[in-house]
């Protein structure tokens, strides 16, 4: 089993160097959310502190795809001048197909196929992952992606951002039956697949205006019932597709499957309809480097290259 270990290095920055093991082969991850000016210091310290050179790697992985242009831009172009200076193997990777493949760095990682759910601030989507690189979308949020929705509701709680740890944290101590938020697309046919958590978020706001910004015991109530609304429609949704589709296996991925109510409410109803549940570890959850190498390194195995013309795709979808 291929296997990677992430040096989690310089956030800010966003570049990693990830050192990963396959008849001794190794590779460099981009993602760079930072000028170029600030990206090289941070490789080269990289580089330092996993005692090797950049012409020691055996291939160059970074992210061309989705997101926001100019972060992939820099990326991308950090990339390709890297790898044409140390003549290395260059592959570009979609993000969303790094989520996909994160699970493969824990140690009990599944083999496909599985079905995904893909949930983050900017993505909810569920994949039937057939073999790695084939993948078939499912569905997907209509509107506010499931991370949005807690970010949105967070700032209207006068939360800190990134809102979904303070919701989570305040939702422990509170009773997620206080409030009976709707769950998005509720009536809409078994056979559909789809999302929808605008219709929740404008419930909260409701109940805000109507009430007020609780506090103390309120505060968690109306936290713990939001979140509710939202892992049962995950859950209920992503254990539809996986009869569906036949899948014998789920995973969660993306920045909300840290959120300690998804992962316990899957693992109640996975258990309960004989469905194996494979969850990165949370630090793996969120955007990482580490997800990224694992999906170029099998790409690269599979003897794909990118050539001089590749550019970044803040559209591209999986």
């Amino acid at each position: 089993m291929l296997a990677a270990i992430a040096l989690m290095l310089a956030q800010l920055a966003g570049v990693l160097l990830v050192h990963g093991y396959h008849n001794h082969s190794g590779w460099i991850t981009l993602r760079t959310p930072l000028p170029v000016q600030r990206v090289l210091p941070v490789l080269d310290e990289a580089l330092r502190r996993a005692g090797c050179e950049l012409g020691e790697l055996d291939g160059i992985s970074v992210t061309r795809g989705p997101g926001l242009v100019g972060a992939l831009l820099v990326g991308v172009q950090l990339a390709k001048s890297l790898a044409a200076a140390a003549g290395l193997p260059l592959v570009g990777v979609n993000h969303i197909e790094g989520h996909l493949l994160a699970v493969l760095l824990a140690e009990r990682a599944p083999a496909p196929p599985w079905l995904a759910l893909v949930v983050s601030g900017g993505h909810t989507s569920l994949y039937d992952v057939r073999a790695l690189g084939d993948y078939r979308a499912l569905g997907h949020t209509l509107d506010d992606a499931a991370g949005e929705a807690f970010d949105k509701v967070a700032k209207l709680l006068g939360l800190p951002y990134p809102g979904g740890p303070h919701l989570d944290r305040l939702a422990r101590g509170g009773n997620p039956e206080a409030i009976d938020f709707p769950r998005g697309l509720a009536r809409r046919s078994r056979a559909a697949f789809d999302f929808s958590f605008s219709g929740l978020k404008t419930a909260v706001l409701t109940h805000v205006r109507e009430h007020g910004v609780p506090s103390g015991q309120a505060l968690s109530d109306l936290c713990a019932s939001f979140q509710e609304a939202v892992c049962d429609a995950l859950t209920q949704r992503a254990l539809r597709a996986a009869r569906h589709v036949r899948s014998p296996a789920l995973v969660i991925c993306g920045g909300v499957a840290a959120n300690s109510r998804l992962r316990a409410l899957a693992e109640e109803r996975c258990a309960a309809e004989g469905v194996s549940l494979f969850l990165p570890e949370p630090r793996l959850c969120t955007d990482n480097a580490a997800m990224i190498a694992m999906a170029g390194a099998h790409r690269l195995l599979r003897g794909e290259r990118a050539d001089a013309a590749m550019s970044a795709d803040p559209g591209w979808r999986l």
